[in-house]
């Protein structure tokens, strides 16, 4: 009795598992039938809502369209994409392209030029009034005509414009912003911009033209500057007469005007050139004794007498790193000295407004 029991309960089991393992089956059968339907519907409903909502046009596919938007579905598929741009977003693209386009013509913000004063305080170099005002003291410098940068007075008036760049005074009939800028690497739209004009417009010679963003010749810079010539001695040196007028130093109770300057250091003290040219001249005379004259770029030359020893010949090409000859007392001197004389165009400028 009790062994048929058993053997019922144990098929009771069996029967509740297998029922189990159904149920679970059918409803995991449902659950995906439910879902794929879903999604079908969800593509469906998508599909004939995409053309007509915003959303289509929002999305990365391409529109659907009927037989009936077109005469066939041949047309449809030849058509241009630009069949199917909104027109009011084509109009708002094609205006930005052009801005777009025009504003990358370019490269710089459109300005007008304008001036302001500015006076000299105690203490001023032109580089910092050109930081001040966002220029640069190239610009400075050509504006207002200095020839001596280290010459600015207090109290001195400067003209300051609104952009960096320099005053170019037109040297021939017939140039252009366009020619102008080329010279100074610079954009000619701009040029024509500033100056109110083309940039095929001819300009008569003489005119003041400014061009943005130029900078002086390096050469033109170092002469203002004061930079442009070495010293022609490499040792301490004593001033021992300027630049200008001065008494006679040989007690004749005259005055005289001495075209150079006297630095009086040991005999035998090396001289070199001042500024790399060509030896055009070596000799001898009664005021400066052994002298040679050595010539320049841009129409410089100088003079360096009153030698013990000349150690260069005419012809020659020196450099600031070649000695030409050597300190001494010939020709009209009280002692051992350097005269040095520089000239510009045939005319003495003073050595130390040049001397670096």
């Amino acid at each position: 009795m009790r062994s048929i029991i058993g053997r019922i309960y144990n098929g009771y089991k069996i029967v509740i598992k297998t029922r189990t393992v159904k149920i679970i089956f059918a409803s995991l059968f449902c659950f995906c039938v439910g879902a794929v339907a879903t999604g079908f519907l969800i593509l469906s409903v998508n599909k004939f809502e995409e053309p007509n909502g915003i959303g289509g046009f929002e999305s990365d596919a391409v529109p659907v369209v009927f037989d009936d938007d077109a005469n066939s579905l041949a047309e449809v598929f030849a058509a241009d994409s630009q069949d199917f741009v909104d027109p009011a977003l084509a109009e708002a693209a094609e205006a930005e392209k052009s801005s777009d386009e025009a504003a990358s013509q370019y490269s710089f913000e459109p300005a007008v030029l304008t001036y302001q004063t500015y006076r000299v305080k105690k203490g001023d170099m032109i580089g910092f009034i050109a930081d001040d005002f966002d220029v640069t003291s190239d610009t400075i410098i050509s504006i207002n005509n200095i020839k001596q940068s280290r010459l600015i007075q207090p109290g001195q008036y400067l003209k300051i414009p609104s952009m960096p760049g320099i005053l170019y005074t037109v040297k021939n009939d017939g140039e252009t912003p366009q020619t102008i800028a080329k010279k100074y690497d610079v954009d000619a739209e701009k040029c024509a911009l500033v100056n109110s004009t083309t940039v095929e417009a001819s300009l008569s010679a003489g005119t003041s033209f400014f061009v943005p963003d130029a900078e002086l010749d390096w050469m033109t810079r170092q002469e203002i500057n004061g930079d442009l010539f070495h010293k022609p001695l490499r040792v301490r040196y004593w001033l021992s007469s300027p630049y200008g007028w001065r008494d006679s130093p040989f007690n004749t109770g005259r005055r005289s005007f001495h075209g150079g300057i006297d630095m009086a250091v040991a005999s035998g003290t090396p001289i070199y050139a001042a500024l790399d040219g060509k030896v055009s001249a070596v000799g001898y005379n009664s005021t400066y004794g052994n002298y040679v004259i050595v010539s320049h770029h841009s129409g410089y030359k100088t003079l360096y007498g009153h030698m013990s020893r000349v150690t260069c010949k005419k012809g020659n090409f020196v450099y600031t790193t070649t000695k030409i000859g050597e300190v001494g007392s010939t020709g009209l001197s009280t002692g051992p000295h350097l005269h040095f004389t520089v000239y510009k165009n045939g005319k003495t400028v003073n050595p130390l407004t040049l001397i670096n």
